[in-house]
């Protein structure tokens, strides 16, 4: 069962090319069509109605239709078929019993006409399609002959456009940022205070103490003096190196954290005490493994990874084996270098951001734009007027505040598309998280480069995740491709 993409089909007008007998404007050409079938060939149809047609007994005619390129670059020919006048014919069909001889070889078919009697021919044939096809046309061109070896002139009958250009549609929408009622932000710093052995009191004054501990001031600083944010809790949390009882190591830390809240409450003024909030895990072996990780010049580096992998519940008994390490020296590196980032407290202040207007937001889109929202950005950006460059930087700017944000991310790189700069948008999108309208606009982008097998695969992505128009994005795309296929 052949599958067939149908075009429009019009009458033939007849055009003398300085023909001596113009046989063509004679002939009613209809029915013409023009299909692709599923096996990838050209397919023309079309029915020569001969009623009107005069034809001189010793003429033949050659009908040849052509498919021509749009620029008129390329051509096909396909067939001809060949029309014998009365004497011509009968001269043609005794050469042929008496002596073998071959006539219009290459024609799909020879007939005869009779003058005055209603004629019509079933003309069909094909060719492979060739992509150059598309919004060509098809012409069919008139051949006289008056004997065997003169040439009484041609003609051409204006065509018929055929498979014209499939402009696609993928729906790519812009999607419209919710506005955040309340701007709610957060910042999780790290203090790697040093502790004397078994100790919990601060000291400013050992080892590197003092700079860390004026880090620590300067970020709640920041945070307190900055009249555009309201701070709404401080959360701190104590962590211990396994060295020791699992037991003792959780109130280490425990005593740790607590000694660093109350440090840092007697160093600044103006913050409620009420929204200091203090935790401890003790023994962090998840980020004891990833210090192991990052010393690749660690000696036993793999036997000790190993341990930590296989240790299971009884982190006394994995931190007993670390101390049999051969040879010593491999344990007081774990206990003086890697250990001691793993000895620390995190802290995290929340706070809330004020609205920005447009005017505030064009300069805090420069200077602080994790302050600002996904909506105030976009706001920010149409106030320069969509499309333009300041629009694109604004969106562009929110998309690297905001990696993970699908709204922030989805409308930058629309922007960026629209703007012809999609190897950006490619770019922009590859990195981001797999969702499905991202996915979706990646291969929308992939498309417009050219890269139809990666646009496929990322359609199907945003089609699994349940996106509303990737399904038909890729029916679009796959109808295309099968369209212009050779």
């Amino acid at each position: 069962m052949k599958k067939y993409f149908v075009y429009a089909a019009m009458l033939f007008a007849a055009v003398s090319a300085g023909a001596q007998t113009p046989y063509l404007e004679e002939i009613n050409i209809t029915g013409q069509q023009v299909t692709k079938t599923s096996d990838r060939k050209a397919n023309v149809k079309m029915e020569f109605s001969l009623d009107g047609l005069k034809m001189n007994r010793q003429h033949s005619l050659r009908l040849v239709p052509v498919i021509v390129s749009e620029d008129g670059n390329m051509e096909q020919e396909l067939p001809p078929l060949v029309i014998n006048g009365k004497t011509r014919d009968k001269v043609q069909q005794r050469a042929r019993a008496l002596n073998g001889d071959e006539f219009n070889a290459d024609a799909m078919m020879t007939v005869r006409r009779e003058n005055g009697e209603a004629q019509a021919v079933s003309y069909e044939a094909s060719v492979p399609f060739k992509r150059w096809m598309i919004g060509g046309n098809v012409q069919v061109r008139g051949y006289v002959t008056g004997c065997a070896l003169c040439d009484e002139g041609h003609e051409t009958a204006s065509a018929c456009d055929i498979f014209p250009a499939m402009k696609p549609v993928y729906v790519v929408p812009f999607i419209q940022p919710k506005e955040e009622i309340v701007k709610r932000r957060s910042e999780t710093r790290v203090a790697r205070l040093e502790f004397r052995r078994n100790s919990d009191r601060i000291d400013a004054a050992y080892k590197q103490n003092r700079d860390e501990l004026q880090k620590v001031k300067e970020s709640f600083q920041v945070v307190r003096d900055n009249s555009d944010l309201t701070i709404t809790g401080i959360y701190v949390t104590g962590y211990a190196s396994p060295e020791g009882t699992m037991t003792y190591n959780m109130d280490l830390s425990k005593r740790r954290a607590q000694a660093f809240t109350d440090y840092v409450r007697r160093d600044l003024d103006g913050i409620d005490r009420s929204l200091y909030h203090v935790a401890w895990k003790g023994e962090d072996w998840d980020e004891f493994r990833k210090e192991v990780v990052r010393h690749t010049e660690l000696e036993q580096q793999q036997e000790i990874l190993q341990l930590i992998d296989n240790c299971g519940d009884d982190k006394d008994a994995c931190e007993a084996e670390m101390r049999k390490l051969v040879p010593a020296a491999v344990y007081t590196k774990l206990v003086n270098e890697v250990y001691a980032p793993v000895r620390r407290n995190e802290y995290r202040i929340e706070y809330n951001v004020r609205h920005f207007t447009i005017e505030e937001g064009r300069k805090m889109i420069v200077e602080s734009p994790q302050l600002m929202s996904v909506s105030e950005i976009h706001k920010v950006a149409d106030s320069y007027g969509k499309g333009t460059p300041q629009y694109i930087d604004c969106l562009l700017t929110g998309a690297r505040t905001y990696p993970q944000d699908v709204v922030a991310v989805n409308n930058a790189a629309l922007a960026l598309i629209e703007a012809q700069r999609t190897a950006e948008a490619v770019a922009l999108l590859e990195k981001s998280p797999r969702d499905g309208a991202l996915q979706n606009m990646l291969g929308a982008a992939y498309v417009k480069l050219g890269q139809p097998e990666k646009a496929i695969e990322a359609f199907g992505r945003a089609a699994k995740a349940g996106h509303a128009h990737a399904a038909k994005n890729l029916e679009t795309l796959q109808a295309y491709l099968d369209y212009i296929a050779e």
